[in-house]
């Protein structure tokens, strides 16, 4: 775990968005100035609710998912709870050790001492302490430049209280494709405005807020040999996940370097 910024320097001005990583996420007046045409960026931010550090990172995250304040990028979150901190106080009803291997992937890949919280990653190709507001600007910045691969998902029709939603994930195969051959697709849902009450551990009294929490993830399989991939799948639902909060999240990752090539989301909530 490392030492958070000041508050003072963890306030910064993008897109006319004022982002504060220390205060609550409030609904912004204005849409996001990132439209269709925004390039997908994947911010995953790995936490645990036993740690009190994470509040403010996890507070960033949220403001970076709702707010989408860096133009020409459409930021898809990604909130991973982690359980090697269950032991010390307080056990996150969000952790699983799933995440905890993915981060540990990342110690890998980029050559740091260990895991930390809270950890963002953005894109596979950056990591910082997550409530860092300037480092999370300047790599969204910076990866909604890269060329992305493709990606599209969609959801079939799944009546409201149907058990499971019928998905489809598409990776065109295109020039240059070859270079996600040796990639997996990988398929997570994720759900908002979720909470908890923490009576013990480092934030003990505290209501934490959490968006974008990811409530499954697998992969779907490899990326084809000419960069193409599609594979259809049903996404059982959870009897405690409200469907109205939910979205289907797909990306494609190396396997080796962890480089987020393209991503993808889609609500889950009911047609009307």
């Amino acid at each position: 775990m490392r030492t958070l910024l000041s508050a003072a320097a963890s306030v910064v001005l993008v897109g006319g968005v004022l982002l504060l990583a220390s205060r609550d996420v409030a609904r912004p007046a204005h849409p996001s100035p990132a439209g269709d045409a925004a390039a997908p960026v994947l911010v995953e931010l790995f936490t645990s609710e036993g740690c009190s550090d994470c509040p403010p990172a996890d507070r960033l995250l949220a403001q970076l998912d709702e707010r989408q304040p860096v133009p020409g990028a459409k930021i898809i979150a990604l909130e991973q709870h982690v359980d090697y901190w269950d032991d010390l106080g307080w056990r996150d009803p969000f952790s699983s050790a799933q995440f905890s291997r993915r981060q540990q992937d990342y110690v890998g890949a980029f050559h740091i001492n260990g895991p930390y919280t809270p950890q963002m990653v953005v894109d596979g190709s950056a990591e910082f302490v997550g409530s860092d507001v300037r480092a999370a600007v300047a790599a969204i910045t910076k990866s909604s430049r890269v060329p992305k691969a493709s990606l599209i998902i969609e959801a079939g029709p799944a009546p409201a209280g149907a058990p499971s939603i019928p998905l489809r994930v598409r990776l065109e195969s295109q020039a240059g494709g070859s270079a996600a051959a040796n990639s997996d697709v990988i398929l997570a849902v994720t759900e908002d405005d979720l909470s908890s009450n923490v009576t013990n551990g480092e934030n003990s009294g505290s209501k934490l807020v959490h968006r974008a929490v990811v409530r499954d993830m697998r992969v779907l399989g490899r990326v084809a040999g000419d960069g193409s991939f599609t594979a259809q799948t049903d996404e059982k639902l959870s009897k405690n996940w409200k469907r109205e909060n939910l979205h289907a999240v797909a990306f494609v990752q190396q396997r080796g370097s962890r480089h987020i090539l393209g991503a993808a989301a889609i609500p889950l909530a009911s047609p009307r």
